[in-house]
C-alpha cells in the first residue's frame, strides 16, 4: 500500500511539473487552428446538451411557463376585460400544430434565459485563452455586470408591458374584433424584454469606451445633454404605452445609470492621468515638452 501511494504521489508530482512546463512555453494559453477548431466544437456540444435539458425541463412544466409568460397579456385590460376568459380578451391558436409549436418556442426561450450562465461560460471559456491577463480582467467586470443589468431591464419590461398592451389593442376602432395570436405576442414579449435589457446596458457600453480610451470625461461631459435627451426619445420608442408615468420611469432609471457610468469615466480618467501624465499638459502652443526638449538635445549631441 504504501508503494501505491508513493507511486500515485510521484505521478501527481510529474503531472504538476508537465503542466508547469506547458504554461512556461505557452503562457497565454494560444492554440493552434485545428485545436482552435475542435474547443470551439466541444464548447458548442456541451452549449447545446445544457439548452436541451433545459428545453425538456422547461416542457415538462410548460403549463406554469406559459402562464408566466402571458401573465402580462391577461393582466392588460382589453375591450373592458381582462383575465383571458372571453374571446376578444385571450390570444388564439390558429393553425392545427400550433399548440405544439407555442410550448416548443416557450420551452426554448425559458432555456435560453435559465441557462443562459453555462453557456455564456462556455462562451467566456472559448475566448478566454485568446486574451491577455489585463483583457481578462475588464472581460471579467464586463460579464459581471452585462448580465444583472439586462435582468434588471427584462424584470421592467415585463412588468409595464401590460400598460403597453392595454394602448395598443385598444387603438381597433369601433366594431373591430381584435384576435392576437400567440406567435404575435411572443415577439412583442421577447421584443420588449430585450429592448429593456438592452437599453439597461448603455451605462456598460460607456464604460468600455472609456477603459478603450475612445470616449473621455470631457467629451462624456460635452455631450451629456444629448445623450441625455437621446435616453429619453429611445424610452419613449421602447415604450409603446403613451402613459408618460412609464417613460419617465424608464428614462429616469437610464439616466441614473449613465450618470454612474459618468463618475465611474471621471475616476478612470483620473487614474490615467496620475499613471500617465500627459507631457503636453500645461504647455504654451511655442513651448517644447520635456520629451521633444529631450529629443531635441539628443538629436545635437549626435549632430556633435
Amino acid at each position: 500500500m504504501a508503494d501505491k501511494g508513493s507511486a500515485f504521489e510521484g505521478a501527481r508530482i510529474v503531472g504538476q511539473r508537465y503542466v508547469r512546463a506547458k504554461r512556461r512555453e505557452n503562457p497565454d494559453g494560444r492554440m493552434p487552428l485545428m485545436d482552435h477548431l475542435r474547443e470551439l466544437r466541444n464548447r458548442l456540444l456541451k452549449a447545446i446538451i445544457v439548452i436541451a435539458i433545459g428545453m425538456g425541463i422547461a416542457l415538462y412544466y410548460s403549463n406554469p411557463t406559459i402562464q408566466w409568460v402571458i401573465r402580462p397579456f391577461c393582466s392588460a385590460t382589453i375591450n373592458g376585460h381582462s383575465g383571458c376568459h372571453i374571446v376578444g380578451d385571450s390570444l388564439v391558436a390558429n393553425g392545427v400544430f400550433d399548440p405544439l409549436f407555442i410550448r416548443i418556442k416557450v420551452a426554448f426561450f425559458i432555456a435560453l434565459i435559465v441557462t443562459c450562465p453555462v453557456w455564456l461560460y462556455q462562451l467566456w471559456a472559448f475566448i478566454a485563452p485568446g486574451l491577455y491577463s489585463r483583457e481578462k480582467r475588464w472581460a471579467y467586470m464586463f460579464t459581471g455586470t452585462a448580465v444583472p443589468l439586462f435582468v434588471g431591464g427584462a424584470f421592467l419590461a415585463y412588468y409595464v408591458m401590460g400598460r403597453g398592451l392595454h394602448y395598443l389593442l385598444g387603438l381597433a376602432p369601433h366594431g373591430v374584433l381584435v384576435l392576437p395570436s400567440f406567435d404575435t405576442y411572443l415577439g412583442y414579449f421577447t421584443g420588449m424584454l430585450l429592448g429593456f435589457g438592452i437599453a439597461f446596458e448603455l451605462p456598460l457600453v460607456l464604460a468600455m469606451l472609456n477603459i478603450a480610451g475612445i470616449l473621455t470625461h470631457e467629451r462624456f461631459r460635452k455631450w451629456r445633454k444629448a445623450l441625455i435627451f437621446g435616453v429619453f426619445v429611445f424610452a419613449g420608442m421602447v415604450n409603446p404605452s403613451p402613459d408618460p408615468w412609464t417613460m419617465l420611469i424608464f428614462g429616469g432609471l437610464c439616466v441614473g445609470l449613465v450618470e454612474i457610468a459618468e463618475v465611474f469615466v471621471y475616476f478612470n480618467d483620473k487614474r490615467r492621468a496620475r499613471l500617465n501624465p500627459d507631457p503636453y499638459a500645461g504647455l504654451a502652443d511655442d513651448e517644447l515638452s520635456p520629451i521633444d526638449d529631450v529629443e531635441r538635445v539628443d538629436a545635437d549631441s549626435a549632430h556633435s
